[in-house]
């Protein structure tokens, strides 16, 4: 089990048993603090009564570390381990998990109550799958390590396909074999030796959001951006602790270069950032990252791939995703971490900061568009979301191709459809879930299955956050973040055993913005008010004020040409019927319809290729 998890600790191993108790803990070591053995996993606290297998981070362990030693704890090394450990022993389990600032997953065997504790970090950076059958628990970074041990059943559960078809990952706590779940963020599953489970949220991000949305602090602008700086700066420092060369991943956009800056600002000599391109035009950053980098004055390494480099890592996706997932920018993600990788061993990254900015399209949407759409009769806006829906993509990718440059938004086709499921729906929920889902017909493709409930379908629940922006922030934070974003980030980097670090997922960072007013986060259609105010102290306005991008890749035109043959033989129909998961009917349509350029359906598509390829992969070779 810890084998096949080698290339997130390829440093060193180790294993830990307690044959009385039935219990044994492994651990793969990627070596970042303390690189001595004295920071070697599983390790066991001071009295001997814990014992803890973990990934990720504890960022104020050092202040930890001094206010144990000031109370007289000595300690071994100095690994953030210990001081965890020691945390632990002084004030237990649920209240040690309060000081702690850092991203982390792990379990913690206490010998004495003969309990083992499995625990998730706030918003979710670092994954935990858990497994429950009778007098069995497993438990794993990845599920690949669960699949290993003999009496684990690989059993898959539709209602989660139905749900990943939906948003091309699956939604938390569900994963996608049946008695397996993820911990969630925030979360701690406690199981006693007798087989009883215990589940608690430790820290509740719908408690915190919906306090801060309903008491806004009074604060103006200026006030804010100040008091956010301080607060990033000092995530950002704790984020550059490290016995190992670190870096950034650099895309150019808002986000991750306000991480460079505040990086460059605190280091005496040039940061080292990495950034990838694409030779499509409407897919490259790579110039605006490398004119970013200019300016802070960063030790800039800059690659610009082919669609052979880009095409190169498809086949190898299902083995970095062992569970389905299908953000196409996954691909991209995984080759700016094997550059990186080349070089340095951790490196900080801009994610979260649609999230907690309020950066998203969707985000201005619902929170600005809606409010006055709705007042438009509904007979009026779903006849415009018909005729909006009955143009060909190719049609809008080529009227858009007229504006400028600068001007000109990327996947217009696909903006043109969101747009249309904004104007049809009846309600900012059903806006919001029509404009984050893939198949609104999935369980059709999956006979016998009815929808999976999520929280973005619990409309009396949403209704207890009543400000639409902040409530669309809510979900984002709460499924998209964990669930697509940062399960996409550390699957593509833990491939190649690069630590990614977020700071501006700092948990008081992300307190701090809930407790703003909406108004100083977005307005008039326009996002990151805040991010952007402060990130203009340190780089030029005209090299981040642009179109929106992401880090896409140009899927849409590969399904036609060189990953056509690919597609087509995990698409077959006669394959889908013995297989007999899906439907094939709406699946093949959807294809005659991409192939011959009428409609764009690159993302319902990239959703069942994954699926595919991931079912060949860990369901045929077992």
């Amino acid at each position: 089990m810890t084998d096949v998890l080698a290339h997130r600790g390829p440093d060193s191993s180790g294993i830990w048993t307690d044959p009385s108790a039935g219990v044994g803990l492994g651990h793969r070591r990627l070596a970042i603090q303390d690189l001595s053995s004295a920071g070697a996993q599983p390790m066991a606290s001071a009295c001997g009564r814990y014992v803890v297998t973990y990934n990720g981070e504890i960022f104020n362990a050092p202040d930890l570390r001094r206010e144990l030693e000031a109370k007289g704890e000595r300690f071994r090394g100095t690994s953030d381990t210990e001081a965890m450990l020691a945390c632990f022993t002084r004030h237990g389990v649920n209240e040690a998990l309060k000081l702690f600032v850092g991203q982390f997953a792990f379990a913690l065997w206490d010998r004495k109550e003969k309990t083992l504790t499995l625990v998730r970090d706030r918003l979710g950076l670092k994954p935990l799958y858990w497994f429950h059958d009778g007098g069995l628990t497993l438990f794993g970074s990845e599920l690949k390590a669960l699949m290993r041990h003999p009496d684990f059943t690989r059993n898959i559960d539709r209602q989660a396909v139905a749900a990943y078809l939906r948003y091309a990952y699956v939604p938390s706590p569900m994963s996608i074999f049946a008695r397996t779940e993820k911990v969630p963020p925030g979360g701690l599953v406690r199981i006693h030796a007798d087989g009883r489970t215990e589940r608690e949220i430790w820290w509740d991000l719908a408690r915190i959001a919906a306090r801060g949305l309903s008491s806004p602090r009074d604060v103006d602008a200026q006030t804010a951006a100040d008091e956010a700086e301080k607060l990033l700066r000092d995530a950002v420092k704790k984020r550059l602790l490290s016995d190992v060369p670190l870096g950034a991943l650099l895309s150019g956009g808002i986000d991750s270069s306000l991480v460079v800056a505040l990086m460059q600002s605190q280091s005496s000599r040039p940061v080292r950032t990495f950034s990838i391109g694409f030779a499509e035009t409407g897919y490259n950053e790579a110039a605006d990252a490398a004119a970013v980098a200019r300016h802070l004055g960063t030790d800039h390494t800059e690659l610009i791939l082919t669609p052979d480099d880009a095409l190169a890592a498809v086949p190898a996706l299902a083995e970095m995703y062992d569970e389905p997932f299908a953000d196409s920018s996954q691909i991209p993600t995984h080759l700016v971490s094997v550059l990186a990788r080349k070089s340095v061993t951790v490196a900080l990254s801009g994610d979260g900061g649609d999230e907690i900015a309020a950066g998203y399209h969707r985000h201005a949407y619902i929170g600005n568009l809606w409010p006055r759409l709705k007042n438009i009769p509904g007979p009026l806006r779903h006849a415009a979301a018909a005729a909006i829906g009955s143009v060909p993509s190719r049609a809008w990718n080529s009227m858009s191709s007229a504006l400028p440059a600068r001007r000109r938004p990327r996947l217009a086709a696909d903006k043109a459809s969101k747009f249309a499921a904004l104007i049809g729906a009846d309600s900012a929920n059903q806006a919001y879930r029509e404009l984050v889902t893939h198949w609104s017909i999935a369980e059709r493709l999956l006979p016998g299955t009815t929808r999976a409930e999520t929280i973005a379908d619990d409309d009396m629940g949403m209704a207890r956050i009543e400000n639409a922006l902040g409530r669309m922030q809510y979900l984002d934070m709460a499924m998209y973040l964990p669930d697509d974003i940062l399960c996409k980030v550390d699957r593509a980097s833990m491939a190649v055993a690069l630590e990614v670090r977020c700071p501006l997922l700092d948990h008081n960072v992300v307190e701090f913005f809930w407790e703003l007013p909406r108004s100083l986060l977005a307005r008039s259609n326009k996002g990151k008010l805040l991010l952007r105010q402060i990130l203009a102290r340190h780089v030029p306005e005209e090299l981040f004020e642009r179109p929106k991008m992401g880090f896409g890749v140009p899927i849409e035109f590969w399904l036609r040409g060189p990953l056509r043959e690919w597609a087509e033989e995990l698409l077959d129909e006669d394959r889908l019927k013995r297989e007999g998961i899906f439907d094939p009917a709406p699946i093949r349509q959807v294809w005659r319809e991409h192939l011959s350029g009428r409609a764009d359906h690159q993302y319902r598509l990239w959703t069942i290729l994954m699926f595919q390829a991931w079912h060949e992969r860990w369901m045929k070779t077992f």
